[in-house]
């Protein structure tokens, strides 16, 4: 497995931790453990080097305990299907694949479960549950829009993967967008912290734009620091592999260039945050507490790559059928 020395990443927000980071880590493996959603010892051993309940605990900083339970089941849960679409053959499918993303919609809409249903079908009605007792319905319809939007990036990586299509770098950067999953969880921040976002507000193209940047933010973090896992795995879903096979730079000089978008990125976000003019007062103090959120979320990624050895694994996977 390919080893590379990572740049270190600008990031001018604090990092703040969840007063019940230690509840969590006591939790974590609670929830899915009840729905079988680890197949095997190696599936749970690396769950639990994962680490996922930090990553909650310093994403959503000020998240209220029961709120954060929630949260930490629906990121265990998008994590794993995401293992699923990347590291099983499952990941060049595209046709069952869209099966799955259909019925598991139709779940989060309500619809009854089915004997035929696999366990991560069977855990998004509880999710949905216990999450509409406590959201807004109105904020779970964005919420299940954020999801179909990570469903279709997955799709489409699937897509490129069963035909053996590496993208270029604007295609890449769109698909990803997609299916690094920051959409949903950017939604929870709104469940969390039991924000109001007006819809004047939350279709106004700065509020847009500040939200795609923290998007690519996300995405190409991610991508340095799961560089070497996917040039194992044969993926080329990756930032620094599409600059490597399509600008014909070698990883090194790919990961700098990558490094260096991020770096701008968050630049260019902190620009244009300072021009947001105010929308009222209410409006203003939702929109500081959402755009606070995703400062949590980028700061906390970083620290999360510290603490986690999820990226340090490349067996394959089974799909969870049963």
């Amino acid at each position: 497995m390919n080893e590379f020395i990572l740049p270190e990443l600008y990031c001018p927000f604090p990092s703040r931790i969840n007063k019940y980071a230690d509840v969590l880590e006591d939790y974590s493996l609670e929830w899915v453990l009840r729905f079988n959603l680890l197949a095997n010892e190696s599936s749970y051993r690396r769950f639990c080097k994962s680490k996922f309940f930090w990553l909650v605990a310093v994403a959503y900083p000020y998240c209220k305990l029961e709120e954060l339970k929630i949260v930490n089941d629906w990121i265990s849960w998008l994590f794993i299907w995401d293992d699923q679409c990347d590291m099983s053959d499952l990941g060049k499918q595209p046709e069952v694949l869209e099966d799955f993303h259909k019925r598991f919609l139709e779940i989060l809409n309500g619809s009854e479960i089915k004997s035929k249903d696999i366990p991560l079908g069977r855990a998004l009605k509880d999710l949905r549950q216990r999450t509409l007792r406590t959201g807004k319905v109105e904020w779970f319809h964005h919420f299940l829009h954020a999801f179909e939007d990570y469903f279709h990036g997955c799709l489409q990586e699937a897509s490129n993967r069963a035909q053996e299509i590496v993208p270029d770098v604007d295609t890449y950067i769109k698909i990803r967008r997609s299916s690094v999953g920051v959409n949903p969880s950017l939604a929870l921040t709104e469940f969390c912290n039991q924000l109001i976002i007006p819809d004047f507000l939350r279709n106004h193209d700065l509020v847009k734009k500040i939200k795609i940047m923290t998007i690519n933010i996300l995405a190409w973090c991610n991508d340095i620091f799961s560089v070497s896992r996917e040039m194992a795995s044969g993926d080329v879903h990756n930032l620094v592999l599409v600059l490597h096979y399509q600008q014909q730079l070698t990883f090194e000089q790919a990961i700098k260039y990558a490094a260096e978008m991020h770096n701008q990125e968050v630049r260019s976000m902190m620009n244009l945050e300072a021009s947001i003019p105010s929308f009222g007062e209410q409006a203003d103090a939702e929109l500081t507490k959402y755009i606070s959120g995703m400062h949590a979320w980028i700061s906390g990624t970083i620290d999360w790559y510290a603490r986690s050895g999820r990226y340090q694994t490349r067996e394959r996977l089974e799909l969870v059928k049963s």
